[in-house]
């Protein structure tokens, strides 16, 4: 990202327009790398965020976010010095990487000007909070005991970060003197002779040059160009001051660089939730699977079960051919039509009768064993498949509200630990809808809404589904109409496309509504169905 002192100075300047007058009516520390300003400038309140994370640092507009229930001590020293009070001015300090924000406080027992100053350094980036050139407090302190060079703790006086030895573009004289000689990678070499300046922001320089007084090309790009704002939305993406071939302009850098904080921001999120849900289910998973091994191992251990009733019955009916002290016997097995013989390990400390009981024994055991494990296995089997659609779901969601719904399913289902706190009722998060010739097609977000599709659509709805994989239930709202092949055949094509199906061929049951039926006790959305019809779906098709 350009957030060099060539971009912050244009951001500082729209800043400084947009909320100078405005007064404080809120501080929030959502994160230990940021701190989020609600400030009332007359014509509503807009939510400044001053980023210090490596990636995300800088200054900008955002969403509210929720406010941690105990907040950290920085976030305690700004309420106490800054509510209420009036941001005066916002700008850049020199050609540095550094805003300073500031303010006028006047309280009950204190009042005067008081400077914020976020510094836009990488992992480097803080927040510094001064009164009169002195320290109050800092996001990220240090001390002499950290072996820093330069102190940041209450009561210390504030110095701006170690300037580099490069040169200030905003001196023309330094700027021609840093400028002169200038040979091979223009780029280059203004990275790393001109402070202020990202390597981005020098390419750009660079590829502007057609010649001439090269400091007074760069001196005109820097400070006298007007700013053409626009945001990168292919590869890694980005957000520019200067025009770029392919981007998307913005009305206001300010506009532009909060599309594409909110647009990186709501993806890492995304990113992240993807990764914890993904994380529950598949440790959900993996001890299910564990479990069905245990299950099939016990029943496998007794696979001879009936062969240990078999022989306690022969030992029964040859009771009279036998004594103690045997250690094995081959008796003829009289269920056998060819007659043959079975033979008998015997534990020779025991009489005949003894053993005979010894082989019921360990069948009755067997079979006890049998009865237990069997609904345990097909409930195990139940719900690996259970796990793995709402892995299927995972791999489908698009959106933040496609997590929430599958968190929703997950807290439901026990997999994830209901919410501490009772939220303000959330409207429902709405089906996957689409159009098609007057026909609404209706596909549910996960196993929840899958069930809730059954219950409230129409009996003559036409209805489906994947056949043996894993899909969204997709519902055509017929309102008693027929459905032309081509509206049936794009629904196909949705929820093959919301399937765990590979290819561009898969086949999607067809049938009404009334035909679909939901066991009870069943876990959410698991259905039977009946007078079905099978199409052959292609995702590809979905988007046509």
């Amino acid at each position: 990202m350009p957030q060099d002192a060539y971009t912050l100075r244009r951001v500082a300047d729209e800043l400084n327009t947009a909320l100078a007058g405005g007064k404080i009516n809120k501080i929030v520390q959502p994160s230990k790398d940021e701190v989020s300003l609600c400030i009332y400038t007359g014509k509503g309140t807009v939510k400044l965020i001053l980023n210090t994370n490596a990636s995300d640092c800088g200054a900008y507009f955002g969403e509210r976010e929720e406010n941690p229930p105990v907040p950290p001590n920085f976030c305690m020293l700004l309420r106490k010095r800054l509510a209420g009070a009036e941001l005066l001015s916002v700008s850049l300090v020199g050609f540095e990487r550094v805003m300073r924000f500031l303010f006028r406080a006047d309280g009950e027992f204190t009042s005067g000007e008081r400077e914020l100053y976020l510094e836009v350094m990488g992992k480097y980036s803080n927040l510094v909070l001064t009164e009169k050139g002195v320290i109050l407090g800092a996001l990220k302190m240090n001390s002499l005991d950290d072996g820093a060079k330069r102190l940041i703790f209450p009561g210390v006086a504030y110095a701006l970060p170690a300037k580099q030895d490069k040169a200030d573009p905003s001196d023309r004289a330094a700027l021609r003197a840093a400028l002169a000689g200038s040979e091979g990678d223009l780029a280059h070499i203004l990275f790393t002779r001109l402070a202020g300046i990202a390597p981005v922001t020098a390419e750009q320089i660079a590829e502007r040059y057609e010649g001439g007084d090269l400091a007074e090309h760069v001196y005109r790009f820097l400070f006298e160009e007007p700013t053409y704002p626009c945001v990168l939305e292919t590869g890694k993406g980005d957000f520019f001051a200067a025009k770029v071939a392919g981007a998307r302009p913005f009305p206001s850098l300010l506009e532009a660089e909060t599309y594409y904080y909110t647009r990186r921001r709501s993806a890492k999120r995304f990113e992240n939730g993807e990764r914890k849900l993904r994380a529950v289910l598949s440790a959900a998973l993996k001890k299910a699977e564990k479990k069905l091994a245990a299950l099939l191992e016990k029943e496998l251990s007794c696979r001879d079960a009936e062969e240990n009733r078999r022989k306690g019955e022969l030992l029964t009916a040859y009771l009279w051919q036998l004594s103690r002290g045997m250690k094995g016997c081959e008796l003829p097995d009289y269920a056998d039509p060819e007659g043959k013989t079975v033979k008998i390990l015997l534990d020779e400390r025991l009489t005949p009768a003894e053993n005979a009981q010894s082989y019921f024994k360990k069948y009755r055991k067997q079979r006890r064993t049998l009865e237990m494990t069997a609904p345990q296995v097909r409930e195990t089997r139940e719900e690996i498949e259970y796990l793995r659609s709402l892995l299927a779901h995972l791999a489908g969601a698009e959106e933040e509200s496609d997590l929430l719904s599958l968190s929703e399913e997950l807290v439901a289902a026990g997999l994830l630990p209901a919410p501490k706190e009772k939220k303000k009722t959330k409207p429902e998060i709405p089906y996957r809808t689409y159009e098609r010739e007057g026909f609404r097609i209706l596909a549910g977000r996960n196993n929840l809404q899958n069930d809730r599709l059954v219950r409230e659509c129409a009996p003559t709805d036409l209805w489906l589904h994947a056949q043996r994989y894993h899909s969204c239930h997709v519902v055509i709202r017929t309102n008693g109409r027929e459905v032309p092949e081509r509206v049936l055949q794009f629904a196909a094509n949705v929820c093959a496309l919301h399937s765990d199906g590979g290819g561009d061929r898969i086949p999607v049951d067809c049938c009404p509504l009334k035909n679909v039926k939901k066991p009870k006790g069943s876990r959410a959305g698991f259905v039977t169905y009946t007078g079905y019809t099978t199409l052959s779906g292609d995702p590809k098709g979905a988007d046509a």
